[in-house]
């Protein structure tokens, strides 16, 4: 059953029920002699349709999970059930094609077999859509007659309602704490399942980088999954080269935009500006190999560099340094403009030029928006996979040379994870290892941020 069915019943039933809690709640005050409403006529009508809509929502959520496998019981309850094979991919595949059919969502089986069990899924089907949307109906009528008959004159609806909004809000807020901790809670498990056939001490300071898929999973060589070349490759391209572009150009834009800019100037530029972070990723890896690398090769082997690579860390670098010049920019740009106007009025009331109002008094107040909005930058270059893949190559290099070929911790995970390795096998489990080594770095870099934020900004408060 669709849950868009039942998400419409409750919300014309919610609908419903707001209109009749408010036509009561009007009569409230209509009548002679009657006491003064605890609470507005709307509130009343959000009490109700409160009550029918959060029930109703929530038995769709239970039943879009459940009813698909009553479907499948129900089918298997069945004689045509009988000529099935017990278990395995057969199966299951005929299961799948006849509920393709049965559903709509495939016009013909593949499998003969198959076709036997479209009319028991179709039947089925449309008896659990009945059924749900059966029950759904008696939830929502049976809350919205419940909190219907305790609507009174006297009744504190704006305070139930408020009370209902803010649990709400809090689950909202709990989804991103929820979500984070799930995704830290799988990285973790399956990194101490790759560090039960690698040893870490191997795996955080080894220096060189091959896992073999088609080697034994019994007995891996831990000497080749050292990372040290792919940490240092994602610090190399994305904190080191690409913030040497994006901090003294975002930065400096940022003060051109908001000190010496005329406001048409701004109104024009810094939208522009800002489209840099809408541009696909993608799109700038395609710049970074076709455009940039070829350019820096050449450019190196006019100077002299021979072993200049067509893949190489400068090219990734210098792309995604400008990719991520928004993100230091905008932040700067805002912290800039939330300084109070009369710290620079009182800067140049002293005699400070404008250049030295900007250095000394502007841009230390304005700090903390700063460093946030390059731990951002950070946070956002060293988690970049495309424009790596696409210009700086899958070599895992321990140098120096920007002109050579490096990989990313990013890029490794994507290469350990596609293609039809085991997950059971320890070069599939190191790109969660990698994964989790990646969230613990990005944390810190946060962490920093935050620490600096809060002791700039006691300073200047």
């Amino acid at each position: 059953m669709s849950p868009i069915t039942l998400f419409l019943i409750a919300l014309g039933l919610g609908l419903a029920g707001w209109l009749a809690a408010r036509a009561k709640a009007w009569s409230f005050q209509q009548e002679s002699g009657a006491k003064r409403l605890a609470a507005r006529p709307n509130y009343h009508a959000w009490y109700v349709a409160l009550w029918i809509v959060i029930p109703t929502l929530a038995f769709a959520l239970i039943w879009t999970l459940t009813a698909p496998q009553l479907v499948i019981q129900s089918v298997l309850a069945s004689e045509a059930a009988s000529t099935l094979p017990e278990f395995g991919f057969q199966r299951e595949s005929i299961l799948s094609e006849a509920r393709a059919v049965a559903s709509g969502s495939a016009g013909a089986v593949f499998n003969p077999a198959a076709q036997e069990f479209v009319e028991p899924f179709r039947e089925a089907i449309s008896r659990y859509r009945l059924i749900g949307i059966a029950i759904a109906v008696v939830i929502a009528f049976g809350c919205g007659l419940a909190s219907f008959l305790r609507l009174k004159p006297d009744f504190t609806a704006r305070t139930r309602v408020e009370r209902t909004v803010m649990v709400i809000l809090l689950l909202a807020s709990l989804v991103a704490i929820l979500t984070t901790f799930g995704i830290f809670a799988s990285l973790v498990f399956e990194t101490f399942r790759f560090f039960g056939m690698v040893n870490p001490i191997d795996f955080l300071f080894g220096t060189f980088w091959g896992p073999d898929p088609m080697s034994n999973p019994d007995n891996p060589d831990s000497s080749r999954y050292g990372a040290i070349p792919l940490f240092w490759g994602t610090i190399y391209i994305g904190a080191i080269i690409a913030m040497i572009v994006a901090i003294p150009l975002g930065l400096m834009s940022a003060i051109y935009l908001t000190q010496y800019a005329h406001p048409k100037v701004r109104a024009w530029v810094k939208p522009t500006l800002e489209i840099l972070a809408g541009v696909p990723t993608v799109v700038y890896g395609y710049f970074a190999a076709l455009t940039v690398a070829p350019a820096i090769r050449d450019m190196a082997y006019s100077i002299g560099f021979t072993s200049a690579s067509s893949e190489s860390a400068l090219a990734a670098g210098l792309v995604m340094g400008v990719m991520i010049i928004p993100f230091v920019s905008s932040m700067a740009d805002d912290s800039i403009a939330a300084v109070p106007s009369a710290m620079r009025d009182g800067s140049l009331a002293m005699g400070a030029t404008t250049s030295e109002t900007i250095r000394k008094v502007l841009v230390p107040a304005a700090l903390p928006g700063i460093v946030a909005g390059v731990m951002l930058a950070i946070s956002r270059a060293i988690g970049e996979t495309m424009i790596v893949v696409m210009a700086a190559g899958a070599a895992a290099n321990l140098t120096g040379n920007p002109l050579e070929a490096m990989t990313t911790v990013t890029f490794q995970i994507v290469a350990m994870l596609t293609g039809e390795g085991s997950f059971d096998h320890p070069a599939t489990l190191s790109a969660f290892a990698l994964g989790f080594v990646l969230f613990m770095v990005t944390l810190g870099l946060n962490f920093v941020a935050l620490r600096v934020v809060k002791r700039f900004r006691e300073a200047y408060e």
